[in-house]
């Protein structure tokens, strides 16, 4: 009877938090690496079941922000195997890529100021931004 062949050795599995630390590792630094500018990561554990994590970060131009968005799905694809949904692309003002465990969204800095989510998700964590105080509207 022939010898059974070796087992092969397994890649070492990671738990849940682990393979989200490492994409999120993944795209800090494919976002460094093609000069984002202000990236902020938010995490939303505990506070939301979307994601653990979403990511915001601008490009200077709509080229720089389509080019960005691009290599880091073919980045995540090739690195984890995870497939990643992409809207916004054709304009590229404002690029979502749908990770998974996180969330990345790539402005044009115009619009990243217009939108403002880094205030909208911090859930009171943000600085108060100071401006005119309005009065309650009365009949």
């Amino acid at each position: 009877m022939p010898a059974s062949p070796a087992p092969k050795s397994a890649a070492p599995v990671r738990t849940p938090d682990e393979s989200i630390d490492a994409l999120h590792r993944i795209i800090l630094a494919s976002l460094e690496d093609d000069q984002a500018i202000e990236t902020v990561s938010i995490p939303l554990s505990g506070k939301s079941t979307i994601a653990d994590y979403m990511v915001v970060t601008s490009g200077r131009s709509t080229r720089q922000v389509a080019s960005m968005a691009a290599k880091l799905a073919e980045r995540i694809k090739a690195e984890t195997g995870r497939p990643v949904r992409t809207e916004g692309l054709p304009t590229a003002d404002w690029v979502l890529l749908d990770a998974g465990d996180i969330i990345v969204h790539l402005f044009r800095p115009e619009v990243r100021s217009f939108y403002n989510l880094e205030r909208m998700w911090a859930f009171g964590d943000a600085p108060t931004v100071p401006g005119p105080v309005h009065e309650p509207f009365e009949d």
